[in-house]
Formats: C-alpha cells, sequence, structure tokens
C-alpha cells in the first residue's frame, strides 16, 4: 500500500493534480469569501439611524453602485422620482446621500452649508492633485480657507478677472479669422474642436503666459484630455476597499500616474521658466499684468496671504484651473450652438439683438455685452438644459444631523444631481424644451444663490471661477453669431441631430458639432 502511494505521488502526479486542485478550491475560497463579506456587512448594515430617508434595495457587497449604469445622473433622477429629492444610497458600505430638488438642495447648501461643507477621499483626486491639496477637493479646514482665499483674492477676483479681456479679446479673434478662412471652401467645420481650442488658449495664456498649441503644447494638451477623463472615473477602492487592487489588475493606477507624472513635469518646466525670466528681467511684481504663475510666485516671495505656499501648492492651483476652467467652459459653447442650429428661431433673434447692439463694428468687445440681454438668457438655458458638470462635487457631513426630519449621519457623502434639479417640472416649464424667452421675464439667475440653477455649485464650496467662464462664454458666442451665418452640413436634418452625451465627469456631446459657416455681409 505504501509503495502503491509513493508511486502515485510521484512529483508527475502532484503536477498534473495542481489544476484541478486550483479550479475546485479557488471558486469555493471566492464563495466563502462573498459569504464572509456578507455577514459582516449585515452585521454593519444593522445598526442605521432611527429615521433614515428613503432607500432602494441594495446588493451585498455593491451596495447601490450597480443601479448608477454609464450615466448616473439619469439613473440617479429616475431612483428619485420613486423615492424622493432625498434619497438614502449605498456605495459598497458608504451611506450617499441624493439630493434632487431645489428645496433640498437649499437645505443643505446653504442652511446647513458648514456642516455639509467638507469633501470625501478620493484615489484619483490624491493621484492627480498632489494628495487632494487643491481647492475643489481638499478638506475642510484653515488649509482650504488659505487656498480658496488665495484663489479668490489674487487669481479670480472681478478685477483680476477683467485684466483678462486682451487675452479674451485676441483669442477670439484669432478663432474669428480662421473661420473666415475656411468658408470660401464651403467644408463643415468643427465647431468642437474650435470652442475647445480657444478655451484651452485662453486658459494657458491667463494661467501659463503663452499659448501652448505646437511641440509639447499639442502634447499638453493631449494629456489635460485625459486628465478631464481620468478625473470623471469612479475608482471602485474608494468604496469597496478590498477591490482597490482592481485598479492596479486593469492599468488605471498606471494611466492616473503617468498622467500625473507627465503633468508635473509640464508645469515644473513653466515654473523655472518664469523665475528664470523674472531673474533675467529683475521684473517687479504687478499682478494686473501677470499670468498665473506670475502671481503665485509673486505671493510666495512676499507671503501675502500670511502663510508660505511651496511649490505643490503652485502647481495643484494651476491645475485647478485647467480642471474647472477649460472642459466646463467649452461645453457650455458647444451645447448653445448645438441648441441654436436646432432651434433657428432663436438664432436669428439672437443674432437681431448681437447685430443691432454692435452696429457696424467689425466685431464684438466686451463693452457690448453689457446690453445683450437675450444672450445671457440663451447661455443661462444652455446652462440649465446641459449642466456642464451634471453631479456636483461630493460633500461629506461633518455631524450628526436631522435634515427634513430625517437622521443624517456624520461622514454620510452628499451628492446634488444638479442635472435633475435644472429639469424638474416643479420649478420649471417645458423643462426639456430650449426656450431662452423664460429667462427673459426671470430673475432667477447661476451664481448659487437660486437654488433651482447651480451649474456652479452653491454656499461656501461653490466655483469661484463663474465670472472667468461666463466671461468667454458670452464674447466667443456672440462673435459666433454676429460674423457668420450657420447652417448644418448638408443631408442632416436638424431634428435628426444626435444628442448623445459623453461619458465622464464633464458632459460633453458624444460626437463632434460640425457646422457650415458663411460670413455675414451687412446689408
Amino acid at each position: 500500500m505504501s509503495t502503491f502511494l509513493q508511486s502515485s505521488l510521484s512529483h508527475e502526479n502532484i503536477y498534473s493534480l495542481l489544476p484541478m486542485l486550483f479550479f475546485t478550491i479557488f471558486p469555493l475560497f471566492l464563495i466563502s469569501l462573498f459569504f464572509i463579506k456578507y455577514w459582516h456587512y449585515s452585521k454593519n448594515s444593522s445598526v442605521t439611524t432611527k429615521n433614515s430617508p428613503p432607500s432602494p434595495p441594495r446588493f451585498p457587497l455593491l451596495g447601490n453602485l450597480h443601479q448608477l449604469g454609464l450615466f448616473p445622473h439619469q439613473s440617479l433622477q429616475n431612483l428619485s422620482h420613486k423615492y424622493g429629492p432625498l434619497m438614502l444610497l449605498y456605495f459598497g458600505k458608504v451611506p450617499v446621500l441624493v439630493v434632487s430638488s431645489a428645496d433640498a438642495a437649499s437645505k443643505v447648501l446653504k442652511t446647513h452649508d458648514l456642516v455639509f461643507s467638507d469633501r470625501p477621499q478620493r484615489n484619483i483626486f490624491d493621484f492627480l492633485l498632489y494628495g487632494s491639496k487643491d481647492v475643489a477637493s481638499c478638506a475642510y479646514g484653515e488649509y482650504w480657507r488659505k487656498v480658496r482665499s488665495l484663489s479668490v483674492l489674487h487669481l479670480l477676483s472681478n478685477k483680476r478677472v477683467r485684466s483678462y479681456r486682451r487675452v479674451r479679446e485676441e483669442e477670439t479673434l484669432r478663432m474669428m479669422e480662421y473661420i473666415k478662412e475656411c468658408c470660401s471652401s464651403a467644408l463643415p467645420l468643427n465647431l468642437t474642436e474650435l470652442c475647445s481650442t480657444i478655451t484651452n488658449d485662453v486658459v494657458c495664456r491667463v494661467a501659463l503666459g503663452k499659448r501652448y498649441g505646437e511641440g509639447r503644447g499639442m502634447k499638453f494638451h493631449e494629456v489635460l484630455s485625459e486628465f478631464e477623463e481620468l478625473l470623471g472615473t469612479v475608482c471602485i477602492g474608494d468604496y469597496i476597499p478590498w477591490l482597490d487592487l482592481l485598479g492596479r489588475v486593469n492599468g488605471f493606477n498606471r494611466r492616473a500616474e503617468k498622467c500625473a507624472k507627465y503633468l508635473d513635469e509640464f508645469l515644473e518646466q513653466v515654473i523655472e521658466e518664469h523665475i528664470s525670466y523674472r531673474l533675467r528681467n529683475d521684473t517687479v511684481d504687478n499682478e494686473e499684468h501677470s499670468d498665473f504663475v506670475d502671481v503665485l510666485l509673486s505671493v510666495q516671495k512676499t507671503n501675502a496671504i500670511g502663510f508660505p505656499i511651496d511649490r505643490t501648492v503652485i502647481k495643484t492651483l494651476i491645475l485647478d484651473m485647467f480642471a474647472a476652467g477649460t472642459g466646463t467652459t467649452y461645453t457650455v459653447l458647444e451645447w448653445a450652438m448645438i441648441e441654436l442650429l436646432r432651434h433657428q428661431i432663436v438664432l436669428h433673434k439672437l443674432q437681431n439683438e448681437v447685430r443691432t447692439v454692435v452696429g457696424n463694428k467689425t466685431h464684438v468687445t466686451e463693452e457690448d455685452l453689457v446690453n445683450m440681454t437675450y444672450l445671457k438668457a440663451v447661455i443661462k438655458e444652455t446652462l440649465r438644459l446641459h449642466v456642464p458638470i451634471p453631479l456636483l462635487m461630493p460633500r461629506k457631513c461633518m455631524e450628526d444631523i436631522k435634515l427634513d426630519g430625517y437622521d443624517i449621519a456624520a461622514g454620510t457623502q452628499v451628492i446634488i444631481n444638479a442635472w435633475a434639479i435644472a429639469r424638474d417640472p416643479s420649478s420649471w416649464e417645458q423643462p426639456l424644451e430650449f426656450k431662452p424667452e423664460r429667462f427673459m421675464t426671470s430673475s432667477i439667475d447661476f451664481k448659487g444663490l437660486d437654488f433651482e440653477l447651480i451649474p456652479f455649485g452653491a454656499g461656501r464650496r461653490g466655483c469661484p471661477g463663474v465670472l472667468f467662464a461666463i466671461s468667454v462664454n458670452e464674447l466667443v458666442l456672440a462673435n459666433l453669431v454676429y460674423q457668420f451665418e450657420w447652417k448644418l452640413p448638408d443631408g442632416i436634418a436638424m431634428e435628426n441631430l444626435d444628442m448623445s452625451e459623453t461619458v465622464g465627469l464633464t458632459c460633453h456631446r458624444k460626437y463632434p458639432l460640425l457646422a457650415v459657416a458663411t460670413k455675414y455681409e451687412k446689408k
């Protein structure tokens, strides 16, 4: 018997049994792990608040993550129709309060703004934004107050934004000249690409001091696109920590690290160039005519805000500008032109206003914009129907609180579905229709005081760059409709124009917008 066992368990036989053992034992291991996790999940989930908001059924381990779909803002809107404007979901084991009405948003962003001012940690922000040191994603506290104050007072104040007027006008004229050159061919223009290019060029000149469109600048724009895409990616490890290794297995972490490395090296070069230039020219700090890098270096040198800022903070704040100021700005221009092409009556009404105000001048200047009320209505309606970031940056509850009679526990994450709020029929008549006229008799604005329309957020964590973005949108859109007649390419009917959206943080049109421009000839 012993001789038989010895011969049966030779090295060759053992090796031949290994695959069979693996495929038998490994599934049993996974099933056991599932039930252990399910037991642990059920045990911890049994401790709930006394009166939680309505919540859909959840799946073990995943919670409600499987219900998000490709377009979370749409999925969450559909769920809110059944469970209400305050709805509690679980992403893994993490409680997430979803807010889908103007009244509920007002309570979170105004009445209890301080309690909901923190940010949850996100792995992707740690990867791309130096451990979440930027204004948008850093934790609420003294550091956030300092860097926000720095951004508001030195980079994005009304005075500073007005000082960028020359940059906006020069880049807009440059874009118009290019379109004029293309008019003679009668070929369709890629308006998506043009809107993206002018936005990037304006932000580059304002933030970095010059346009980056060639050489390493081309690579910079490519990496910025990936940067935006990565920022909008949900990392499952944020909600189910034991699945964090998936980011390494599927290559996501490697992509994020590569993107972060390139941007860091690029910004290091830009900063060194600015320092060398300042030393060679013995420049006197003058914020009125400086780009963001110059301003931040000056603040660092003089300690103008009362606390030291290092190179990392400078790079993070510059990246913040690109993260918040490029994709969101150009997507408003893109959607505005799409809606104008779909609604020719609105387009002609806007052209009549702009051409009446401008008169015989060759182009629209920023002084002209003050008198263009319909233009402002068109941009408001675009922001309403096509919120650039449909789900506002998530917040985190810092203490136990009662909200509309519900118990919200400290640590609960909060998602404001700005897209659903802007399409809520209880706030808007015919909410799915593009009707700028609704704003001609309404005082509702997008600056964070009217919670029916909050594309830039509201409260302490609202976006400080609203004026910067709108200044670009108004000037570019006014010149596009003033200087040219627009139509869709032959064979494309207005009613058949594809309105599909992209997946990600910012809600772009899925396919590039092509349109034919004809130079407007004054009569």
